[in-house]
């Protein structure tokens, strides 16, 4: 039996999360993958119930999975709060203690949506690209850090560190993914100014010689940044550090139209994978019944790819989503003014995609 955590999170989480896990439930009889499912809290739910951003025992419960489901953690209630113990904390705890260093973000335009980009539609067409971001180290994690007042005056610090295996490992990632892809590379770095930077451009191009058939270019953050909205078809794999990967994946998913279309994986040594959406907990429109759940239910896709090595199911909900957007179904965050559209709620999309599945 293979047992899912679902940690629904804050704001639009539950929501969202719900409609994956019917999908989810879905193709797991269609495609007998013998699915067991937990609940837990993280987030700001966990600090209002359990006085802590992801508890002790819930980290010990998603060790014992075979994958995790996440919402979205975050909101205005909790941004008061101490910056050791906000709802963000409970994330990175997460990834930290499941040694989750890979994350992988998948950006494409679906063609039934190259109109909701903000590029031009010539721009927009053959977009698909992979950012392939280092989770654990960097400047997130890094020590010294804090803030303080020194001679009267307030300063902060955070320290960016990366060791060489830190480094090689992701880049091995990333080389395996470009080689079942366009077999294209793009290591994304600032080492015009960083010696951490300079660090990576070592190592990249010493892992590269075990990839001889993948094609391996250099790209400053900055320049790539560009690049992203001038010629985003031009990239195929993406790797970079924790904070660059940040950005860089935020950017790749709105010139794909919207956030609500973007899943991610998280991955490691320790064999449990965590998948979620990339967008926020969106607690202006939560309990509404308007979300977008697509890229949660495409994090599950996900799921079944990289967790259970189910990639005909995998391959059934990137259809189904296709066939929804293609029947010209569409949350509000989709919808531009097209009056040929039909604009339904999270509910009533999780429904059409388990129609589609059916």
């Amino acid at each position: 039996m293979n047992r899912i955590l679902l940690l629904p999170g804050d704001g639009i989480g539950p929501e969202v999360v719900r409609e994956a896990r019917a999908v989810l439930e879905l193709v797991s009889r269609r495609f007998d993958l013998k699915l067991e499912f937990e609940e837990a809290l993280i987030g700001g739910s966990a600090i209002d119930a359990e006085e802590t951003p992801l508890s002790d025992a819930t980290v010990a419960r998603a060790r014992e999975c075979q994958a995790v489901l996440l919402g979205a953690v975050g909101g205005p209630k909790w941004d008061d709060m101490p910056v050791d113990i906000r709802p963000e904390k409970g994330l990175l705890r997460i990834r930290k203690e499941l040694g989750l260093f890979a994350n992988l973000r998948p950006a494409s335009v679906f063609p039934a949506l190259a109109a909701a980009s903000s590029l031009r539609p010539e721009i927009v067409d053959g977009i698909d690209l992979l950012v392939v971001r280092e989770l654990t180290g960097g400047i997130y994690f890094g020590e010294p850090r804090g803030r303080a007042t020194v001679e009267g005056t307030r300063e902060a610090r955070n320290t960016m560190v990366y060791d060489e295996h830190e480094v090689a490992r992701i880049t091995r990632v990333a080389f395996e993914a470009a080689q079942g892809r366009r077999q294209h590379l793009t290591h994304v770095h600032k080492a015009n100014v960083l010696d951490v930077s300079q660090l990576w451009m070592d190592v990249v191009e010493e892992v590269a010689r075990d990839f001889p058939d993948v094609e391996l270019a250099h790209q400053l953050v900055d320049s790539c940044a560009m690049l992203l909205v001038r010629e985003p078809a031009r990239f195929d794999v993406i790797v970079t550090g924790n904070l660059f990967g940040d950005i860089l994946s935020d950017e790749a998913a709105m010139i794909t139209g919207s956030l609500g279309m973007l899943p991610s994986a998280s991955l490691g040594e320790g064999g449990v994978g965590l998948f979620e959406p990339v967008h926020g907990s969106a607690p202006d429109i939560a309990g509404q019944d308007v979300a977008n759940p697509l890229a949660t239910i495409l994090s599950v896709a996900m799921l079944c790819e990289h967790s259970l090595g189910a990639s005909e199911a995998a391959r059934a909900i990137e259809a189904a989503v296709t066939g929804v957007l293609e029947d010209g179904h569409r949350t509000g965050d989709l919808v531009l003014g097209d009056e040929n559209v039909e604009t339904i709620g999270c509910t009533e999309m999780g429904e059409r995609v388990r129609e589609k599945l059916s």
